[in-house]
This record gives C-alpha cells, structure tokens and sequence, in this order.
C-alpha cells in the first residue's frame, strides 16, 4: 500500500508518517485536528477494504479492543470509513510514544529474572482482564508489547482475539494459522484452536526469550519451527541458563507445556505466582507494580437513600412509648425492677438450657462420627493420586498403605506413554478399605498400526492384508512399470513400516506393466534426429554405419523394430545409418599445394601418396593418378606429383 502520509481521514485526522506496516493494515501517526491531539491509526490496505470478509474482520477487532479498559492494554477511541478522498476503513488508538519489546531485548540480549518478572507481570495481568471477558489475544509477542517511555507497558494489536461476546470468529476459519509462529501453541498448529491457556502458552515463551536471549526453537522454514512446537518439549530454561530460580524455572516450564490442562488454567493463577515469584525474588520491595498506578478503592454508592421511616409508623411508635411509661408510672419503682428481673431470668434460663441441649447434642454427633470413621468399621484410607506413574511407582506408594491393586483395563492414549497409569478407581482423594483393591486404567500408549509390505501382491492381496488392521485402502493409482509385472503392486504410501494411526487411509500404485510406444520410422531422415528422439521417447538406441549408393550420407537406411509397430520403453532399436557412396570420383587437384589436394583427397576416405620432383621452392600438383574424373572405391590410393 502506498504511503498516505499528509491524507486527511475522515475530515478529521491527519496522517502524519507511517510508523509500521503488516500484513493486514498500515498504522500512522496521526493528529486528531477535533481535539488537537495525536493517535495512532490503523488503515486497512486497499487491495482488502473490498473484501468483505476482511472488513468484517476489521470491524470485529475493533470491537473486541474496544470492550477492552486496563491500563496495560493499548485503548480504542474511534473506528470507520473514509468517505472521502482516499477509500479507508481506520481504527483509531491511543500513541504510544516508545518502543516494542522487540527493540529492548534487540538492545540487552537477555533480563534478568527480576527484570523478567516485572515485564510478566503487567503483561499477563492485561491478558486477566481480556479472558475475563472472553476475549483471547492469539498473537503474544515482543512486536505486540509496547513500553512507552514513561515506563508504562502496553498490549497492543488484539486483531487476532476470538471471543464468545463478538459473536463469531475474527481469525479466518482456515488451514493457513494466523499469528507468529515461534509463538503459536501446539493446539493453534494442529487445529487452529485457542483458549486462555494458549495466550499462556505464547507468554511462556515470550519469557523463555527473556530469559535466554534466545527462542527455544529456530529452524530454516516456520513450518519446521510449528513441527518443533507440536512433538518437541520447550526445555528448562535452566538448562540454557544459570541463576534462574526453581520457581520461575518450573513456571516457565509449566506453562510451555505441549498439553493445556498441565498448564496454569487460568492468567489469574499465573500473575498471582508471578507475584510470589517477585517477592520470592526480592522480599524487601514495595509492593507496587506497572499494572496499575493507584490499587482499587471501595467507593460508596452514593444513590443509595438511608431509609425512611412514615408518619404512621412513628406515631404508633410514640404511642406505645408513652403507655409503657404511663404503665411504669403507675407502679412503685421497686416493684417495676423486680418483674423485670424475674422476666429477663425466665428469659435467658430457656435460652441457655435449649442452647446447652444443642452443643452436647454436636459433641456426641462429633465423637460417633469420629469413633466410625477412625476405629469402628467406617475407617477408609485415601487412596493417592497414581495418574502418570508406572505400575512399579503405583504399587510402590498403595503398598506402605496395605492397599493391593490390579489393572482393569489397558487403553490407548495419544498423551500418557505405554506403561504409564490413566487412571485409577477409585481417584486420587478417594476412600478404600483396609486392604482394599485399586484398578488401574493403563496406557498402551499412542494407537499406531504398521504399513505391511505391499509391493509384488495383487490389489485383492493387498486389500486384505490391510483388513487385518483398522487401515483402509485410499486411491488406487495405476503407473508403468518395468520390474513388476502388470497387476501387481508397486507401492503404497506411506511406505511399508510406517507407523500410523487407526482408520488411516493408504494409497497404493499398481503396475500396467512396460509402457508401449508406438515407433515411428526414421528410414531416410537424419540418424542424429532419430537417435535424440528415439533416446528422449525412453529407448535403448545403437547405430551402424555402411556405405549406400541410394541414401544420402547420415540418412538412416533401416531401422529394427521398423516403423508402425510398439515397443516397450527402455526396449533397444537398432539403426543402419548411410556413410555415403561406396565409389567415389577423383577430383581435379592440379595446381593445387600439396597440404591442399592431399586434404582432398582424404576427405573422400582416399589413401594420398606424395611423389616430389624439381627444385623449385613453391611445388603445386603437377600429376594425378589415376586420372582425374577415375572412379575409385574409397579406401583406393592415389599419387599426386608435386613439383
């Protein structure tokens, strides 16, 4: 997109300079000329304005930024379209006047973990406030983080979130993953979905970077790099560098990790071990934070109305006041205090004795309670947790506890290796007798089913031995082939001893045999042209050559198999090719030198013997014999006479 620097947009801003450009949009620096101050706004490339998807797109982001009010998230103040001068679909945001992540890890390299945690922590707290309201960034990364020069970080660009408020997606629902991909979740690579804990995800890494100095995966192709991030683990960061506390290591480690529900669930828990970690780091530090400038005060609803209380009420009020001191004016002093006493005796006696019923009545509860479940026949032990260890380990932890166990079923699962415990009955927390039995559900690990050797059976063959496993045949494909006859199999893809998942679909190429090509015949064309053709079309070609009265010389004479019939390629032709006349005439080389009259004669095939006589220093032909215009064979000797 061209530069529309000094544009006016919508009759209000004023494009200043262009301060980057992506994929998707332009943004500038621009003057709000209404309110006299500077934004950011972000212009859509024309070639996109006209697709309605993208505009859709565009408005949704718009709208997903703006429900959004942290102080750690870059504002939306106005969205919409040029309506005159340059075509323009805009969004507009506050300034950030500052730099990007990028450029400070550009600048020092590696944080340290203190520094680290103080970037973190506004960061994932702006991520608090979006999942809070459903919204998921997608596209974590140093380009996105803003710090402005007053120390303030920013998240920037939520062009990517997806959110159940927005009422549809904002990514485009295909195979092509948006965002960057040394960033991107294993989940957003292999099914281009994402919640909260893929934001996560990205933030880990971001913090790996931090950390490190590094990325934890680097390769040619970012089709390699999303590979890596889906079958490989994010290492420590303490294997990369040291000094880094255990804390901030396993959290790092946890939140990398390639399944969500390992890592933490949500960005709340995440910045409150964040928290931990910083005091953790450096205990004596205030507790102040870039999130935010002031912490949150109560404030009093002040439209709230003490209640009030009507005329009617008061008066009765009033009136029952006064007979109870007409009453009590009535009765000697003495007398009014005794009655008192005595009703305020009966009063607290029925209440004590009833409260006094209702505590020995807890107490014995309490104890026959505590008697069942500790000494009588309700005692249980708690089972612990055995999910993910071996059999071995399992058994090692229930047998100090007099619990037996014995596996109940074995399955497949694509996450917990072969070996290892899916679960247990009853679970972690759960209750068992004394001796009591616990079944194990065990892995057998990823459900995978080898290719068999294919190639040399026949289709039928090679149906049935994939039957013998959940595998089906996709297409069949038949090509030419010159070892295995027509018929049978040439191979499958993917190749025998692959290991593949159940119900996988193989595709098999079966042999048509040797591809026959008819022959076309090259008799009295050139030989050079029929030996490239024949070559090019996949033929075995030899020549000959003799001599030939009737063909010109480098015409082919014959060809075997002639012309008209088929062959297979690879199959060899044999061509007879003309050399020429057999007899030749003498030319007239008299006066010539000797070199060129002996040249010549030798180009006719003819053997040149030279006889000298005289003495004169430049010596021409002065005799030829035999004769000139004799035909000869070639081959035949002719003397020449210089003098």
């Amino acid at each position: 997109m061209h530069d529309l620097s000094g544009e006016l947009i919508d009759g209000r801003y004023e494009l200043l300079r262009q301060v980057a450009s992506g994929g998707m949009a332009t943004i500038y620096e621009a003057l709000d000329t209404r309110l006299d101050r500077k934004v950011a706004l972000k212009v859509m490339h024309a070639h996109l304005a006209n697709d309605e998807e993208f505009v859709n797109r565009f408005i949704k982001e718009a709208k997903a930024a703006a429900a959004l009010s942290h102080p750690n998230i870059v504002a939306v103040q106005d969205q919409g379209w040029n309506q005159s001068g340059v075509p323009a679909v805009f969004l507009v945001m506050e300034l950030i006047d500052g730099h990007t992540l990028r450029d400070y890890l550009f600048e020092r390299g590696t944080l340290t973990p203190a520094e680290s945690v103080r970037f973190l922590i506004p960061i994932v707290s702006a991520l608090a406030a979006a999942h809070s309201i459903g919204i998921v960034h997608r596209d974590i990364k140093p380009e996105n983080v803003l710090i402005s020069k007053s120390g303030r970080i920013k998240i920037a660009d939520f062009g990517l979130a997806r959110g159940e408020l927005l009422g549809a997606t904002i990514t485009q629902e295909s195979s092509v993953i948006l965002g960057s991909v040394s960033y991107l979740s294993p989940e957003q690579v292999q099914r281009g979905i994402a919640d909260s804990r893929s934001d996560l995800y990205s933030v880990g890494i971001l913090a790996f970077e931090m950390l490190t100095g590094a990325k934890p995966f680097e390769a040619d192709t970012p089709i390699q790099i999303a590979y890596m991030h889906v079958n490989d683990r994010v290492p420590h960061v303490c294997s990369k560098k040291s000094g880094i506390p255990t804390s901030l290591d396993e959290l790092v480690f946890s939140s990398t990790s390639p399944n969500p529900d390992e890592r933490p669930q949500s960005a709340q828990d995440f910045l409150e071990a964040l928290r931990l970690i910083q005091t953790e780091l450096d205990p004596l530090r205030t507790q102040m934070s870039l999130e935010l400038d002031l912490p949150p005060l109560p404030v009093r609803d002040k439209s709230r109305k003490s209640p009030r209380v009507s005329k009617e009420k008061i008066t009765q009020t009033s009136g029952t006041v006064a007979a109870m001191v007409a009453d009590k004016e009535k009765k000697p002093t003495r007398e009014i205090a005794s009655e008192n006493t005595r009703e305020i005796r009966r009063r607290t006696s029925a209440r004590v004795r009833r409260n006094r019923w209702i505590a020995i009545f807890i107490v014995l509860a309490i104890l026959s309670g505590g008697w069942y479940a500790l000494v009588g026949p309700g005692t249980k032990i708690i089972v612990p947790s055995v999910a993910g260890l071996s059999i071995k380990d399992a058994d090692a932890s229930l047998a100090p506890l007099g619990l037996v166990s014995a596996i109940s079923e074995k399955v497949f699962n694509e996450d917990i290796p072969a070996g290892r415990i899916i679960e247990s009955k009853p679970g972690g927390g759960g209750r068992v007798k004394p001796g009591g039995i616990v079944s194990y559900i065990v892995s057998k690990g990823p459900e995978r089913y080898t290719i068999p050797q294919l190639s040399g059976l026949t289709l039928d063959a090679a149906k049935a031995l994939l039957g013998k496993n959940p595998l089906t045949v996709g297409s069949v494909t038949p090509v030419f082939d010159a070892t295995i006859p027509q018929g049978f199999v040439v191979a499958s893809s993917p190749v025998a001893g692959t290991l593949v998942k159940r119900d996988s679909s193989i595709d098999i190429t079966i042999s048509q045999g040797q591809e026959q090509v008819p022959l076309v015949s090259y008799v009295g064309l050139s030989g050079d042209q029929a030996l490239n053709e024949l070559t090019t079309a996949g033929f075995d070609v030899s020549s000959t050559y003799t001599y030939s009265d009737t063909v010109a010389i480098g015409a082919v004479i014959s060809q075997d198999p002639a012309g008209g019939a088929t062959a297979a390629k690879g199959a060899k032709i044999s061509l007879v090719v003309s050399q020429g006349s057999e007899s030749v005439f003498i030319p007239n080389v008299y006066s010539f030198s000797e070199a060129k009259a002996a040249g010549m004669l030798q180009d006719l095939d003819l053997k040149v013997v030279v006889k000298k006589i005289g003495k004169r220093t430049v010596k021409s032909v002065t005799n030829v014999a035999p004769a000139v215009g004799t035909k000869v064979k070639r081959g035949s000797t002719v003397v020449i006479t210089v003098g």
